[in-house]
């Protein structure tokens, strides 16, 4: 007998596909998000695409440039600088609450993600450092034992992971999460809101370094293939 996959579970699915596609650059922004290929692809019917579309609409992935033409966002370096502001004033705070609310058990868990996140480094694995990253700033968060602060992260999760992707100084990364979690271990309130401060400003910096030198990059190609040769 077969099993219908529910509607519901099948846009999940898509949108989850999707999501991960845009973060991990498989789609890039400008890329044009097309129903019926989407569909064909997945094995889906249009329905759940189409609801997965205006899923990533809300969550800031993609936009509709006309009402037929929907294309994977280019980010703004207001989008960014908002993004920031955001986790600035919350993971700080949260920062420090779970300076003073981390149980044993939570500290074992972040250094079990540190030393994955060290092996990842040492092998160049962007796929498993990105991911774990993020693990171990969900942690951090969870840490805090303020659920209405989780949800207000909750939203904006994916695009902070999917602009930090393009952030490549790993190792920098690496030394900087030690830090932040040797402060948190401390039971110092005030140093982990002073290393979490550190860290989300320059983690800012490289990122925006990073994204836009790569957007002027691929905009100067695109000059150079328009103009042709001289």
């Amino acid at each position: 007998m077969t099993t219908v996959e529910p509607l519901g579970a099948v846009r999940e699915r898509v949108l989850a596909s999707l999501r991960q596609e845009i973060i991990s650059g498989r789609l890039r922004p400008g890329d044009r998000l097309v129903e019926r290929e989407l569909a064909d692809r997945f094995g889906v019917s249009r329905v759940p695409v189409r609801e997965a579309i205006r899923a990533l609409v809300v969550e800031g992935f993609v936009h509709f440039e006309t009402p037929r033409r929907t294309v994977v966002r280019r980010l703004t370096p207001t989008d960014v600088a908002e993004l920031f502001e955001l986790r600035e004033a919350l993971e700080v705070y949260a920062a420090g609450l779970a300076a003073a609310r981390a149980t044993p058990q939570d500290l074992a868990e972040v250094e079990e993600l540190l030393d994955r996140a060290a092996v990842a480094t040492r092998a160049m694995d962007a796929e498993t450092i990105t991911d774990v990253n993020s693990r171990l700033h969900d942690r951090i968060v969870a840490m805090a034992k303020n659920s209405l602060l989780i949800a207000a992260l909750e939203p904006v999760a994916g695009r902070l992971r999917w602009m930090t992707r393009r952030n490549e100084e790993w190792p920098q990364l690496l030394v900087e999460h030690r830090e932040l979690y040797e402060a948190i271990a401390s039971g110092d309130p005030a140093r982990a809101r002073a290393h979490a401060l550190t860290h989300v400003q320059t983690n800012y910096r490289s990122t925006v370094r990073h994204l836009f030198a790569e957007a002027e990059a691929e905009a100067d190609a695109d000059g150079g293939r328009a103009a042709g040769p001289v």
